[in-house]
C-alpha cells in the first residue's frame, strides 16, 4: 500500500462520484421490493414500505432483512445489482475526476454497494486506478455480522485497518447520517450536493440543498473540486 503524505480520503459511491439517482437507484428500489415479495411472501405495497422502514432504521434495508427474516446478504446483493444496462446510464463530471487526481494523500472508496456493482461504476467512470483501496459492502463485517456504514465501530475500524488515526479521515458523502457517525469517531466530513436534487426525485432520503450544515458536517461542497481550496 502506498503511503503518501496528507489525509485519508474516504469516498462515497453513489451520488457521490457519480449521479446513482439517474443510473441506478430507481432499479435497485424495484429489483429490493421484488426481491421481499418474492422471499417474505409479502404484497407489493408491504413490500415497499418494509424497504423504506428498514432503510430509514438501519440505514442499509439488508440489515433489516438479515436480522429479522434470515436473508442471506450474498443472495440479497447479487438480485437486487443485476442491473441490465447500467453501464449506459452511469455518468459523473469530468471535473470532479480531474479534481480527485490531485487531491494529496491517499484515496479509498468506501461504499455500501456491492463489489460487482462498484467494478462495473468504476469502469465506466475509468477511475479505479485512482484509488489506493476499494472497500465495498462485503468488507463491513465484523465479529461475523454485517455493519455497513453509518456504523461507528466500523468506521472506527477501518481506520484501524488502513493503518491512521480517524482524525486523519476524511469521509466525503451525500448521505447525512453516515458523516455523522463518522464525526463521532473524529474524522473528518464532506457532504457532496451535486446531486442532491436527482436523489430526492428519485425517492431517495436526503437533505435538500436549501438545508444548512449540521454541526457534524465539516463542509459542504457541490464539486470536489473544491476540495482542493483551504477550507
Amino acid at each position: 500500500m502506498r503511503r503518501r503524505p496528507g489525509p485519508v480520503w474516504l469516498f462515497d459511491l453513489d451520488n457521490t462520484l457519480h449521479n446513482a439517482s439517474h443510473a441506478a437507484f430507481g432499479h435497485i428500489n424495484q429489483l429490493m421490493t421484488a426481491y421481499i415479495v418474492r422471499e417474505l411472501g409479502l404484497t407489493t405495497a408491504e413490500a415497499d414500505a418494509l424497504r423504506r422502514n428498514y432503510w430509514k432504521r438501519y440505514g442499509a434495508t439488508l440489515l433489516g432483512l438479515v436480522r429479522h427474516h434470515g436473508v442471506k446478504s450474498a443472495h440479497f446483493l447479487h438480485h437486487t445489482h443485476l442491473l441490465p444496462g447500467l453501464e449506459a446510464r452511469v455518468h459523473g463530471h469530468p471535473h470532479d475526476f480531474a479534481a480527485l487526481r490531485r487531491l494529496p494523500g491517499r484515496r479509498f472508496i468506501l461504499t455500501n454497494a456491492p463489489a460487482a456493482y462498484t467494478a462495473r461504476v468504476l469502469g465506466v467512470l475509468g477511475i479505479a486506478g485512482w484509488f489506493d483501496g476499494i472497500l465495498s459492502i462485503e468488507d463491513m463485517h465484523m465479529f461475523g455480522d454485517l455493519r455497513p456504514k453509518p456504523d461507528a465501530r466500523m468506521l472506527r475500524c477501518t481506520a484501524v485497518k488502513l493503518g491512521v488515526r480517524p482524525e486523519r479521515c476524511v469521509l466525503v458523502e451525500d448521505t447525512l447520517e453516515h458523516q455523522k457517525a463518522a464525526r463521532r469517531v473524529g474524522m473528518k466530513t464532506v457532504w457532496m450536493q451535486r446531486w442532491a436534487r436527482a436523489a430526492l426525485a428519485s425517492g431517495k432520503p436526503a437533505a435538500p440543498l436549501s438545508a444548512g450544515r449540521p454541526s457534524y458536517v465539516g463542509r459542504r461542497v457541490s464539486k470536489l473540486r473544491d476540495l482542493l481550496r483551504a477550507p
